[in-house]
């Protein structure tokens, strides 16, 4: 153990310094992308709020496109695992209801930056680079499976296809929410998607 506390200057620990920052550009990245939008977010802003210099980007990623694909990735793993933590707290049988009132909250709707990239996202994505479009592509599977896991009819096509129109009523309730101007009919929207599919998780 002293040995290796002793290694402060060796390969090994610029190397963890550099996986340091990476992770602050991905951190900082993933935000940026949800809160401005692909084609709103620049290399220059984004190593300035990462606290390094815009020089040392290619440091860590070969292109524009290499960091959008990154931290498209690392903002969908953020929103799975925190749908697996409301899955995880949610009590016995209640797990779908659990998912769907995170989804269609005031909380959620106010937390563009660090909420669903989907729903941040999802107009641009068509317009993306492949890899980016892999990265959405994958995220939205596991969202599907993880819901369809909580259906009482969970293995059966029945429940995959439940799952799929609830995903895509979420997603397209809360765009819709954050779209337009008027408080009530926002919460009239989540509340009519709450409502209709409410009897899915019985």
């Amino acid at each position: 153990m002293m040995s290796i506390m002793q290694k402060n200057t060796t390969p090994s620990a610029a190397k963890s310094r550099k996986e340091i920052s990476h992770d602050r550009i991905l951190e900082v990245a993933a935000r940026a992308i949800r809160r401005s939008g692909y084609d709103g977010t620049g290399v220059a802003d984004i190593m300035k709020e990462a606290g390094l210099t815009h020089g040392g980007f290619y440091a860590h990623f070969a292109s524009r496109d290499a960091l959008l694909a990154e931290a498209g990735s690392r903002a969908f793993a953020e929103s799975a695992a925190l749908a697996s933590r409301v899955v995880a707290a949610a009590p016995p049988g209640l797990a779908l209801q659990a998912i769907m009132q995170a989804y269609l909250s005031p909380e959620h709707l106010s937390a563009i930056e660090t909420g669903c990239p989907v729903t941040a996202l999802g107009s641009e994505m068509p317009r993306q680079t492949p890899e980016v479009r892999h990265a959405v592509t994958s995220h939205i599977k596991e969202m599907v499976d993880l819901i369809a896991r909580q259906l009482p009819g969970w293995g059966q096509p029945q429940a995959h296809e439940q799952a799929m129109a609830l995903l895509c009523a979420l997603i397209g309730t809360t765009m819709i929410a954050r779209a337009v101007d008027d408080p009530a009919l926002s919460e009239a929207l989540r509340a009519a998607t709450m409502k209709q599919f409410t009897p899915a998780a019985g």
